[in-house]
């Protein structure tokens, strides 16, 4: 009977509607900074891009796009990726369902090369797509090979974006879940687009991933300095 309840993909669906309301709730009443003050002058002259976040930091960052900027995310086909479609849908993005996961035998079952060409596409065509940058339970904020190769095949740049409250309960998972909580400071940092221009050896691809999961970093620790958890970056 639990299992036929966890997917049950109306009450997943209505889990995604109200983590989707709480979000905007939190977002309404935090009293946000940004870097730079307007966060979307890095990225105007890189559009279309794609936008990278760290597993469990992500949940804010939807809502920090301006409203009439289109954006299509990835999400994994399992139950609790049915709960972030639902709320990413309520958010205002567009959402593609596939992921590789870390076992390539299963990246077929999970929609994981489906998933690369529709993202790729969306790309070619004008559009920006999100996806988290580190593999599901894999090493949390150590950056994939996937999204470097996107950034390699569609010709467009990796835009590191974080967002950070000030007020959070960490869960203890594998990637130390920031649950955000309203009625306090946060941050908003952009950081620099990285463009992938060599990638016909692993090492060229590695070397890509450090540099993409460097900016990441660097990102993120603005955003949390912006929200008063860490001192400001000299």
């Amino acid at each position: 009977m639990l299992k036929k309840i966890g997917r049950s993909k109306l009450l997943l669906g209505t889990a995604g509607f109200l983590l989707a309301a709480y979000l905007k709730f939190v977002w309404a009443t935090t009293r946000f900074r940004t870097s730079p003050e307007d966060h979307y002058q890095p990225v105007y002259d890189h559009m279309p891009f794609i936008l990278a976040s760290w597993h469990g930091l992500h949940f804010m960052v939807p809502l920090a796009r301006r409203k009439d900027h289109a954006v299509t995310v990835l999400v994994s086909r399992s139950a609790d990726g049915e709960i972030n479609a639902a709320a990413a849908r309520s958010m205002g993005l567009s959402v593609i369902r596939g992921s590789g996961g870390r076992r390539r035998k299963k990246a077929s079952s999970k929609g994981g090369a489906a998933g690369f060409l529709r993202m790729k596409s969306t790309l070619e065509n004008g559009g920006t797509v999100a996806q988290t940058a580190d593999v599901p339970r894999g090493t949390p904020r150590r950056c994939g090979l996937g999204i470097v190769t996107l950034a390699l095949h569609s010709g467009r740049p990796v835009v590191p974006v974080a967002v950070a409250t000030r007020r959070f309960i960490e869960l203890k998972n594998w990637d130390s879940t920031r649950v955000p909580l309203p009625f306090g400071r946060g941050g908003i940092a952009v950081g620099r687009p990285v463009y992938v221009t060599n990638g016909t050896e692993d090492p060229e691809l590695q070397a890509a991933r450090s540099e993409v999961e460097a900016e990441m970093n660097k990102t993120q620790k603005t955003a949390d300095a912006l929200a008063g958890l860490t001192a400001e970056p000299t």
